[in-house]
């Protein structure tokens, strides 16, 4: 009965019931709530602002020229002629390279930085290190690969051609900037984004999962590739989806290193072009007459974009309820 007393005395305590909030508290958890709604119909209005003004500016574009300027391959401002079907090709092109270039070794570097391969310390460092590559800016990329990765890159190209030209993707020798140089740049660029969220996805597996694969008998590398990767994928899918979009939209070192051709091509080594390549080459000199065909451009760029992180989102979300689900 003491004991019993003693509990019942604890309980009753003022000291350790909770205290309701003040109607200060309330006020600044509302303002809060309110802030950030606001700002959340802010951002939608601003995409929608953003659509309206380039399908504003492109309409006459889009009623002179139509469904055709996206399948025409002429760009040819003294004929009054436009298409972009090569840039549409350069741009899903150099991106899908960088994607699987990218996504490999991001997808390689979020495995050895969450399944304890490296002390604490040692993680914590390269981590940091492949956040800062996405602090570089776009324009260095581009110098980067103009000096460093094509010279490298140029002799490969040669002797790929020269005992392989047969082969579409080696059909082209590399003598400057083209498609393989551009995409190995962007996968560096879009690596932080995809490493960042496969980072999450791996660790957000419950860890009885892993326990469990390991207590079957399965080695480091079995409960990787068999439970792991498995119970991630949708976490690591919404990576790469996000890591494309970001790919799409790249401009500066695209620009720089694609070689700006007009032309489709499966080669390694062609040049070819982009939409975001094409507006920020031509834009700057842009008479009256080709100022809404670029605009025109850039709302199916807008478009492709916002269609690709838009479905990106919808995976993030829906990972991060499955993991939610599976962690209760």
């Amino acid at each position: 009965m003491p004991a019993a007393t003693t509990t019942v005395s604890e309980s009753t305590n003022p000291t350790t019931l909770s205290v309701p909030p003040s109607r200060w508290e309330i006020a600044v958890d509302r303002g809060f709530r309110l802030s950030t709604r606001l700002f959340a119909w802010v951002t939608v209005a601003l995409v929608f602002l953003i659509v309206y003004e380039v399908a504003g500016n492109a309409m006459p574009a889009i009623r002179r020229y139509g469904f055709s300027f996206l399948t025409s391959t002429t760009w040819d401002l003294q004929k009054d002629q436009f298409g972009i079907l090569p840039e549409i090709w350069g741009t899903l092109y150099s991106s899908l390279l960088a994607l699987t270039i990218g996504g490999f070794f991001g997808i390689s570097i979020a495995i050895f930085l969450t399944q304890d391969f490296l002390p604490p310390t040692i993680e914590w460092i390269f981590k940091n290190i492949v956040e800062l590559l996405a602090a570089i800016p776009s324009v260095v990329y581009g110098l980067w690969g103009i000096f460093v990765v094509i010279p490298l890159l140029r002799p490969l190209a040669t002797w790929l051609h020269d005992h392989l030209g047969w082969f579409p993707l080696f059909g082209t020798s590399l003598s400057g900037p083209g498609m393989l140089p551009a995409a190995i740049v962007l996968s560096i660029m879009i690596l932080p984004t995809v490493s960042a969220i496969s980072r999450d996805a791996l660790s957000s597996v419950p860890e009885k999962i892993k326990e469990a694969a390991f207590g079957l008998g399965a080695t480091r590398w079995e409960a990787i590739f068999g439970v792991i990767l498995p119970s991630a994928s949708a976490g690591i899918f919404g990576a790469l989806v996000l890591g494309f979009g970001r790919a799409l939209g790249e401009t500066m070192a695209l620009a720089m290193l694609v070689g700006n051709s007009n032309q489709i091509s499966i080669s390694l080594f062609s040049p070819g072009n982009t939409l975001a390549a094409l507006l920020a080459n031509h834009f700057p000199e842009a008479g009256r007459g080709e100022e809404p065909v670029l605009m025109y451009a850039a709302l199916i760029l807008l478009t492709i974009t916002l269609l690709v992180n838009i479905t990106g989102a919808f995976i993030l979300k829906d990972a991060t309820q499955r993991f939610q689900g599976h962690a209760k």
